[in-house]
């Protein structure tokens, strides 16, 4: 579901769940313009818990910068930029279609 919205984008996915023991990267992807996109994919169900945005806090952003790192050093790939997006999922009890939220430069890394 969230491959396809970045497919129906344009982008081109080029990895899903890539694991290392550092951490993982759910999709990374190719955006039309040439940047690799690291996309963190987080979901709930139902909104009492919160939104899924929310999980996504300041360790878990140093996490997927040391594994996009990590990435990079193991699959060379060519690319214009990087940028770090988000796409939240919430799915519903009450057959409602889920909603997806997709966070463009999400957060960035300063090294």
């Amino acid at each position: 579901m969230a491959a396809a919205l970045l497919e129906r984008d344009g982008m081109r996915i080029v990895a899903r769940n890539w694991r290392r023991p550092e951490g993982e990267l759910d999709l990374v992807a190719l955006d039309t313009d040439g940047t690799c996109v690291f996309c963190e994919v987080r979901s709930r169900t139902g909104e009492l818990r919160g939104d899924p945005l929310e999980t996504v806090d300041a360790r878990k952003q140093a996490q997927i910068v040391r594994t996009a790192r990590n990435y990079l050093a193991a699959e060379p790939i060519v690319a214009t930029a990087f940028r770090f997006d988000v796409l939240a999922v919430t799915f519903f009890d009450d057959g409602r279609e889920p909603r997806m939220v997709h966070i463009r430069s999400a957060f960035e890394t300063l090294s």
